[in-house]
């Protein structure tokens, strides 16, 4: 039996979810969670062997969700489930950790098929992403600005797009002000950007942010 955890803000979705998992054999839903601090105390309590997880969280976003919970437990599966499309995050995600990423307007049994791959410690790569993922093989100058920062450094990127001041982001974070800035520099440097509002808008421009 595999046991399964999902975490998503929305508890209809959550329920769909639960609701067409508990008539596959052998899956079993064993914790839920509506934020990133819940997954992370799913996780603490270790009854899961599959996280399947939403982008988009009130409290954290899904970037720095997966961040916490490899730091916490690396060996753990954690499925991307998200609305966003797969060439806005997939391949950004898969190389910070995630064992997959389903776009939600994915076919239902191909979730479980999913869960079931990673579960036996593969990567659950769609046709979409494994033609992103040989696109940045063949010419990784094409790539997308953002698809070349560093974890923390997306991490950064990403709160700053939405408005977080570094303080509060060195708080949140566990790292001094001056680290986090120069996380900012850096950022500011590998995107050709000069403001955080510069930020903002590519972000928004490239989908990351809504």
């Amino acid at each position: 039996m595999i046991r399964v955890a999902i975490v998503d803000d929305h508890a209809i979705v959550r329920t769909g979810l639960r609701q067409f998992l508990s008539e596959e054999v052998d899956l079993r839903v064993t914790g839920e969670a509506a934020n990133g601090r819940e997954a992370l105390d799913l996780v603490r309590q270790g009854e899961v062997d599959v996280m399947l997880m939403d982008l988009s969280m009130p409290d954290q976003s899904g970037v720095d969700a997966l961040a916490a919970i490899k730091a916490r437990a690396p060996e753990l599966p954690v499925l991307i489930l998200s609305g966003f499309p797969e060439t806005h995050y997939a391949t950004t995600l898969l190389r910070q950790g995630a064992a997959g990423y389903l776009n939600k307007e994915c076919d239902p049994e191909e979730i479980a098929k999913a869960i079931r791959t990673v579960h036996l410690g593969r990567r659950y790569i769609t046709p979409a992403v494994a033609e992103l993922l040989a696109d940045n093989l063949n010419g990784a100058g094409d790539r997308p600005p953002h698809e070349q920062l560093s974890e923390r450094e997306f991490q950064v990127f990403l709160r700053l797009a939405k408005g977080e001041t570094i303080s509060a982001m060195a708080d949140s974070m566990a790292l001094s002000v001056k680290t986090v800035s120069t996380y900012r520099t850096r950022v500011m440097e590998k995107l050709k950007l000069s403001s955080n509002s510069d930020l903002t808008y590519y972000a928004m421009k490239n989908g990351l942010i809504q």
